[in-house]
């Protein structure tokens, strides 16, 4: 096998092991890095809506009360204003969406799905839990959600929450005596949930990974060539003569001429090594012609 066959072979093979190695690395990095952009989105949105919740229970909220006394607002209420905020928010863009869905609410609307009871759960039965952060398929793809508990810690909310008859009559007037009762202070009776589609931002990752990919062949190509050229200038021409040169001393022919290099390097002190040789050889022959 020649030498330039050996060293390709050993070329493709390390340069197929850094291909796979550099792409494992780079689509790993890149899947990373598009859940990561998927999941800070989510949490802007999700801070939205605690902005909205907040400014509503301390700015909205005060300026209603004495007309709550004769019509319940559910403006006034900052889960309703936080979704309603979301959704006016997101009505260009369907594929994310924000609900706070609980188990018993007021609003029909509210009410879990079986996926989202089942965060709902997760988050009651585990009392240290802030947030959770998972991976769903829809219609429209995978998307990715971020999940917060909804616990009553202000007293306030029992008022209209406890019990039928300690809510306020218009609110009872308006969503019925059925729904939305029998909270209790500390309890989780829902959850906050962000959903991002996963789709574009995995995709775009991909795309970036076959540019990459293809960016890398072409390096290794380019470098595979430039270092065949090199090989075959510094190595394997100069051997391929020296060799000649030596298979026609090695047949009698005295007349072959000197291998000349200008170099100082390994081809170099093989040549001069094959010079000594060869004049050894020269002057043997000679002492047996005599």
């Amino acid at each position: 096998m020649k030498l330039l066959v050996k060293f390709n072979l050993v070329y493709l093979l390390v340069m197929s092991l850094g291909i796979a190695l550099s792409g494992f690395i780079a689509r790993q990095l890149l899947q990373d890095n598009a859940k990561q952009e998927v999941v800070n989105s989510a949490q802007m949105l999700m801070e939205k809506a605690l902005a909205v919740r907040n400014y509503t229970n301390t700015q909205v909220k005060p300026l209603l009360t004495a007309q709550m006394a004769h019509e319940f607002l559910p403006q006034t209420v900052p889960s309703y204003a936080a979704t309603e905020v979301l959704n006016t928010l997101l009505a260009k863009h369907p594929e994310f969406a924000y609900k706070e869905a609980a188990l018993n609410p007021t609003n029909p609307r509210d009410r879990a799905t079986s996926w989202e009871a089942d965060i709902v759960a997760q988050f009651r039965s585990a009392a240290d839990l802030k947030e959770t952060v998972g991976m769903r398929d829809t219609p429209a793809g995978p998307a990715l959600y971020i999940a917060r508990p909804l616990r009553i810690t202000d007293p306030a909310c029992l008022a209209c929450h406890s019990s039928v008859e300690a809510a306020p009559a218009t609110m009872v007037a308006k969503y019925g005596p059925a729904n939305g009762f029998g909270w209790n202070l500390n309890e989780v009776i829902g959850a906050q949930i962000v959903s991002v589609p996963l789709g574009v931002p995995l995709q775009r990752a991909d795309t970036v990974f076959k540019v990459f990919i293809t960016a890398l062949v072409g390096v290794f190509v380019v470098v595979g060539v430039v270092l065949n050229l090199m090989v075959w200038l510094l190595v394997v021409r100069p051997v391929t003569r020296l060799s000649a040169l030596a298979d026609r001393v090695s047949q009698g022919d005295l007349d072959a001429p000197e291998f000349k290099t200008s170099s100082r390097d390994e081809i170099a002190t093989l040549s001069d090594s094959f010079s000594r040789m060869r004049a050894s050889v020269v002057q043997a022959m000679k002492l047996l012609d005599a």
